[in-house]
């Protein structure tokens, strides 16, 4: 029987607070896009743009302690961790599968080690970088995706033996909603245990 581990019971959690009724923030500063695009591209854009304006507004108003807070013990996760994570996926997805240019994963070493929650530490540079990768990966990905005029143009990977490695722009944009999605739920929890905010 695995042992469950717990954190001591003389730890006060903070009081759970909301922003605005459930939300976050005030619909009036909210910069997520809650209209019914049209079409799938406008779809496709829409949610991806919002998930990932929601992982700002989850690690807003943190310092870097709290950034690099792992929150939820046992798990490695942390706000920053799952930062450096997204950018290495963004950049992974559509900056070398999608757009063929060659480079060095983010947050790996050269042997393949995953360095994206290790190398998480409460350290102010290491959060701007985080933050300045992301939003560099992000902003490649938006431009290629609005250069690209067909959804269902390819880019190729090694997704190990036996296993088709072409992947079109439009499964790329779903499995990056999904991806945040998963994260954004992490998230929640995280910034729930540094300072008690909840909300969509």
């Amino acid at each position: 029987m695995l042992a469950v581990m717990s954190e001591p019971a003389s730890k006060a959690l903070p009081e759970r607070r909301f922003g605005w009724l459930d939300m976050w923030v005030g619909p009036d500063e909210d910069p997520r896009d809650e209209s019914a695009p049209e079409g799938e591209r406008a779809t496709l854009v829409t949610y991806l743009r919002n998930r990932r304006l929601t992982l700002e507004m989850k690690c807003g108003g943190l310092d870097a302690a709290d950034m690099a807070r792992r929150s939820v013990p046992p798990s490695d996760l942390s706000l920053l961790g799952l930062v450096r994570h997204l950018a290495s996926v963004e950049q992974f997805w559509f900056r070398l599968v999608l757009a063929g240019q060659p480079g060095p994963r983010l947050y790996r070493t050269e042997s393949g080690e995953h360095l994206d929650f290790d190398g998480a530490v409460a350290d102010p540079e290491v959060v701007a970088e985080a933050w300045s990768a992301w939003r560099a990966e992000v902003a490649f990905a938006e431009q290629f995706v609005d250069a690209t005029v067909d959804l269902g143009a390819t880019g190729t990977f090694d997704p190990g033996p036996g296993q088709d490695g072409t992947i079109s722009v439009r499964e790329v944009m779903v499995h990056m909603i999904e991806e945040y999605a998963r994260h954004l739920g992490h998230a929640d929890f995280l910034r729930e245990r540094i300072d008690g905010r909840v909300g969509q």
